[in-house]
């Protein structure tokens, strides 16, 4: 695993539970983690249960005893490091956003496509696909429960930039992270819209902003929280974003991606309105999905919560008895697995990196839009040859 902050930790757990929750089809050993910090990277390989840890990942991806390799890092090494690791051979997962541009996505999915010829398999971390009540999201619109789609609104909440003391940590620049609230969080949004409706982004118009333009330079820092030093910088990415979409069915979606929603911690929210019925999640109750059955009498209808604990449901059968709910981490764990399955099984797990570079494209369509004065911008389809 290349990095060890945030992600890296909830990656390892992914790591270290998804053998002992489930009957793998072969074994997996937590090698090395690597960070350009020597005694950091001993820390986390000790908290985390690596083996050993490393401080250059170039060594590490060309080693013969490494099969795949998990990419932790801030967007900007994305592309150098996956590209290298799928040209040695391994496996890869890479975090969300596949990349910080375009161009970068490109190179990374074409990449990915040459090792799949090779039988080397590419996955992207939309780890929110494998919340139980998402994937059952996914089954129920797929089985027709709410009809035709109709209309999307999808929104993905947070506050923890409310406060203009938050020091200039390296997700509010732009050369590290490649955009704000937009990639880090919005990226999460369009992945679960196509990923639930089966439909693809055609087409948007957005608005970013920038809310708090100066911090206090960072001193240290961990996750979403940091220590201030002396000194300020300048917030190079944005702070909220705003756009609408036009599905491939023809289908409106409006999205919200904030870190100024005061009060609202991690609240990821969808709801998928259909002629017959609809569907709405929340990652803040992300053991349950809220269902309304337009075909049941008029006199009996209302959203329905349905708690997304049996054993029928999507992953929960590994898990504990019905009503005993999962959590956050639960979702890197299905990860895991679902990558180890595909790589024995020689099929490509979603999401792929074709799967990331659309969603990629149409980061980068909402920014095109920001920058026009909100004008329609169109995505290219996915690519169904070359990558």
């Amino acid at each position: 695993m290349i990095g060890h902050g945030f992600m890296g930790a909830a990656h390892s757990v992914g790591w270290r539970q998804a053998p002992a929750v489930f009957d793998l089809p072969d074994s997996v050993e937590m090698a090395v983690v690597v960070g350009r910090n020597a005694p950091a990277a001993a820390a986390a390989a000790a908290k985390w249960g690596w083996a050993e840890s490393a401080t250059d990942w170039r060594e590490v991806v060309a080693r013969d005893d490494i099969d795949i390799v998990d990419i932790v890092t801030p967007g900007d090494s994305h592309a150098e490091i996956a590209i290298a690791a799928l040209e040695a051979g391994k496996h890869v997962l890479c975090e969300k956003p596949l990349a910080n541009t375009v161009e970068q996505a490109e190179a990374m999915a074409e990449a990915a496509g040459r090792a799949a010829a090779r039988g080397v398999r590419a996955m992207v971390g939309f780890t929110y696909r494998r919340t139980p009540a998402v994937t059952l999201l996914r089954d129920l619109v797929a089985d027709g429960v709410v009809g035709t789609v109709q209309q999307v609104r999808a929104a993905y909440r947070q506050d923890w930039l409310v406060d203009a003391r938050m020091p200039l940590a390296w997700r509010l620049q732009k050369e590290h992270a490649g955009s704000g609230a937009l990639g880090d969080i919005g990226a999460h949004i369009i992945d679960m819209t196509q990923f639930v409706t089966g439909l693809d982004l055609t087409a948007v118009s957005g608005i970013l902003d920038t809310i708090v333009k100066r911090r206090p330079l960072l001193a240290s820092g961990s996750g979403l929280t940091g220590e201030a030093g002396d000194g300020f910088g300048e917030v190079t990415v944005d702070d909220v974003a705003l756009f609408t979409g036009r599905l491939s069915n023809g289908a409106l979606a409006s999205f919200e991606a904030t870190r100024f929603a005061t009060g609202r911690k991690n609240a990821l929210t969808i709801e998928i309105s259909g002629d017959r019925g609809a569907l709405a999640f929340d990652l803040e109750d992300l053991n349950a999905v809220q269902f309304y059955d337009n075909t049941a009498p008029e006199g009996m209808r209302g959203f329905t919560k349905i708690l997304v604990t049996d054993p029928s449901h999507p992953y929960v059968g590994a898990w504990w008895p019905a009503g005993h709910t999962l959590g956050y981490e639960h979702g890197f764990v299905h990860q895991a697995k679902d990558l180890v399955e595909g790589i024995v099984a020689g099929t490509d797990p979603h999401p792929t990196f074709r799967d990331g570079l659309q969603v990629q494209r149409a980061l980068a369509a909402v920014e095109s839009s920001a920058t026009h004065n909100s004008g329609w911008v169109h995505i290219d389809p996915p690519a169904t040859e070359g990558l």
